[in-house]
């Protein structure tokens, strides 16, 4: 019973989570967004601390349900895990922690966030590995099918869907989704958890507290006849059937021991202290002792180490007319990228993003993808090729469960200066081509650009735009309308710091 609940929350968690990242019209989150914001890191940056509050209280309860029930990305290797027992059963076997690598990915994790180096936090967070996967392989397969749908519906009269662009977001981001989910798969297929109970700093971290959990499964030594049913079955490689002996800071509670015992031998309970002979006792309380005592200092390492970092971070058309050819747009070599309002700035958006790729997922206008720079690897960042901020959309501040994007109201949004426009004389087509256009400030929203006279000196001479940085909040509507080609008359250029206007 216990196993079939847990596996029925872990399916409908992971459904839930795999929406969010695949609704590219933002009203799934109004339902599910709670569940991208009680994972564990992401909370964590955000300095949610009922939300970490709770996940400490239910380890400390019931142990790692969180890695079983919780992370999409647990529940994706157990599902590797299953199709791996459906092809040779009882194939887990008992391995000693390896706690030099664990405490070591812990640390690189602690020092990344601490050192705002996020893109080493993006490579390691559970979570964000699995929404990287879910958005670059999965939401252009779930993009085409609504597609397809649209197409058929609107040959009936039905409007009910409509068509959306299907592109590549992040070559390399897609190549790093690749290569995770090919690693997990096989590791999982093979060993179980082992990536969990190795590599993920948040499997650690809560390992620690496992060791102190209420309730566990425990062995009931005079029932067990020492078969080791158990042991081949623990995907977490945790049980010693020889010593009768449980790793809890390794057992995900997946429950899968306790339904595989035919003895009943393992139940999920209490752990009371086992009787002893008199012979034995002393050794056996020397050895509990010094067990709690490396436990006790592991534990205390690892929340100084949580709690450092707590405080720190506290601080598309294809032709025109269908006549002609119109050339792709390049991206303008930015001196200081472009970040979302609501990040508040860009230290503050590095430091907090995980890479998730959630934000990118619900952006209706194209503008967020992945970033392909070394220190800022998988972040997103705007770019307007494809189109522009909408003063009115504030679909990414509403998502972001680890506070890079903080929420933001549309009124706030239509303030918030996240960049300047800067204009290209060579580029502009009343000078290049001497006709007329204007694009640039018909469509800014903020009426921050002007048309002047090119030359005041003769009479009706080519307009060119102007701009008043102090009014322009960085949408990028004039670059993404430009009709210059590759590189548009005019682009915005990235601010460090956001500010109110």
């Amino acid at each position: 019973m216990l196993k079939k609940t847990r596996q029925a929350l872990a399916i409908l968690s992971i459904i839930m989570v795999t929406l969010l990242f695949l609704d590219f019209t933002g009203t799934v989150h109004t339902w599910f967004g709670w569940m991208a914001k009680i994972q564990f890191l992401p909370a964590l940056l955000a300095l949610n601390f009922g939300v970490l509050a709770g996940l400490i209280i239910l380890t400390l309860l019931l142990g790692r349900v969180y890695c079983s029930v919780i992370c999409p990305l647990g529940i994706m290797q157990d599902g590797f895990g299953w199709l791996g027992r459906k092809a040779k059963r009882n194939r887990y076997a008992y391995s000693p922690a390896k706690n030099a690598l664990r405490y070591f990915m812990l640390t690189v994790m602690a020092a990344a966030i601490i050192g705002g180096i996020g893109s080493v936090v993006a490579l390691l967070a559970p979570y964000s590995a699995y929404g990287r996967i879910v958005q670059s392989m999965l939401a252009p397969a779930w993009a085409w099918g609504n597609n397809m749908l649209a197409q058929w519906a609107e040959s009936h009269n039905s409007y009910a869907f409509y068509t959306i662009d299907i592109w590549l977001k992040g070559g390399i981001t897609l190549g790093v989704a690749t290569v995770t989910l090919i690693a997990l798969a096989i590791l999982a297929w093979r060993n179980g958890r082992t990536y969990c109970n190795t590599i993920c700093p948040v499997g650690t971290v809560l390992g620690l507290l496992s060791r102190y959990s209420l309730f566990r499964p425990v062995i009931d030594t005079t029932k067990c006849n020492g078969c080791g049913l158990c042991a081949r079955n623990c995907k977490a490689a945790c049980i010693d059937s020889k010593e009768h002996a449980i790793d809890y800071s390794r057992c995900v509670a997946c429950m899968d021991c306790i339904g595989k015992c035919h003895q009943g031998a393992i139940s999920y309970t209490r752990l009371r202290p086992a009787k002893t002979s008199a012979a034995n006792t002393a050794q056996t309380g020397a050895t509990a002792k010094a067990t709690a005592d490396e436990s006790r200092r592991q534990f205390l390492t690892a929340t100084a180490a949580l709690t450092a970092t707590a405080a720190l971070k506290a601080q598309e058309k294809t032709v025109d007319g269908g006549l002609a050819a119109i050339a792709d747009k390049k991206i303008p070599a930015r001196r200081t990228r472009i970040v979302p309002p609501g990040a508040a700035s860009i230290n503050n958006f590095t430091s907090h993003c995980t890479a998730c790729q959630l934000c990118v997922s619900v952006c209706p206008n194209g503008v967020l993808r992945p970033s392909a720079d070394l220190a800022t690897l998988m972040q997103p960042e705007s770019s307007y090729e494809r189109g522009y901020c909408r003063p009115e959309c504030t679909k990414c501040s509403e998502v972001c469960p680890a506070g890079a994007i903080r929420p933001i109201t549309k009124a706030e949004k239509s303030s918030i200066q996240i960049g300047h426009a800067v204009w290209i004389k060579a580029n502009c087509v009343p000078l290049t081509d001497g006709v007329e256009c204007g694009n640039c400030a018909r469509h800014c929203p903020t009426g921050a650009i002007t048309m002047i006279a090119s030359d005041p000196d003769v009479e009706n001479s080519p307009k060119i735009p102007i701009v008043n940085t102090e009014r322009c909040i960085g949408c990028g509507a004039c670059e993404n309308l430009c009709p210059a080609r590759p590189f548009s008359a005019i682009y915005v250029e990235g601010h460090e710091n956001h500010r109110v206007i």
